[in-house]
């Protein structure tokens, strides 16, 4: 069984944040919402909210098996949050799973773990992808080492998939 952090900020997209996290908990893994600091439970695109279970200023990332990055508009705001970006590099650099999917790239690209890796995302965030050093390809998803990314809710079966397969 893995810990999973699902990282959560305001406007974030409904469909990629409780998509995985129940099928995470599907598979018996444990599952954590980490909030940026910023609220107790923030609001979608859609209007569900999400309560957090965990702060990221208290949370350490040794503690966690990988991260999934939703998206939305939340991971514009996720970023202005240094421990937000710390937790998702301190992760990547530990090799482990980083999950993102449509503008979750942004996170990505904050925390500097993309340069010379191939990646996909919302079409929109390309330009910033590329810029960050990636190869973008317009699949459902990419893998490359511990970087897993899709583009959007529609990619979410196979971006759960990938993820699962690297918590083996």
């Amino acid at each position: 069984m893995a810990r999973i952090a699902v990282l959560a900020e305001k406007m974030y997209d409904d469909r990629e944040l409780w998509y995985p996290s129940i099928r995470m908990r599907e598979a018996g893994h444990e599952v954590h919402i980490i909030g940026s600091g910023t609220a107790s439970e923030f609001p979608s695109k859609f209007g569900m909210p999400v309560k957090v279970d965990k702060n990221v200023q208290t949370v350490n990332p040794t503690d966690y098996d990988a991260v999934i990055i939703p998206g939305g508009f939340s991971p514009d705001y996720m970023r202005r949050v240094p421990e937000m970006v710390g937790f998702v590099r301190k992760l990547g650099e530990a090799n482990k799973p980083v999950a993102a999917i449509c503008h979750g790239g942004w996170m990505l690209i904050s925390a500097k773990l993309i340069k010379g890796k191939k990646v996909t995302s919302f079409f929109s965030i390309r330009d910033d992808m590329e810029n960050a050093g990636a190869m973008w390809i317009d699949k459902a998803v990419v893998v490359d080492g511990n970087i897993i990314t899709s583009r959007n809710p529609d990619d979410l079966p196979s971006f759960c998939k990938e993820i699962l397969k690297l918590l083996k």
